[in-house]
């Protein structure tokens, strides 16, 4: 990974409710109607959130039927993890 998609995951962790939401799907993976039970916002608003969260590649989105479900890419977590910890040794 680019030094430039760690600065777009920590771009997008930095609004309090993408940090919520990335907390929320952190637990379990959830569809947008489930995100929104959990915040004060709309549902544009959410769109725009999981849009810079699924952007920066944190979060993967998957159609099942009528619905997205947002999941945590452990695999961009794993690597933005490691990135930091080798940067302190």
């Amino acid at each position: 990974m680019e030094e430039k998609s760690y600065c777009n995951i920590c771009k997008a962790l930095s609004d309090s409710n993408r940090m919520m939401i990335f907390n929320l799907l952190r637990k379990n993976t959830m569809c947008a109607f489930e995100i929104l039970e959990h915040l004060q916002c709309s549902q544009p608003t959410l769109s725009y959130h999981m849009k810079q969260l699924c952007d920066c590649g944190l979060v993967d989105a998957t159609k099942k039927g009528l619905w997205v479900h947002y999941s945590v890419n452990e695999k961009c977590l794993k690597e933005f993890s490691e990135y930091f910890a080798s940067k302190s040794e």
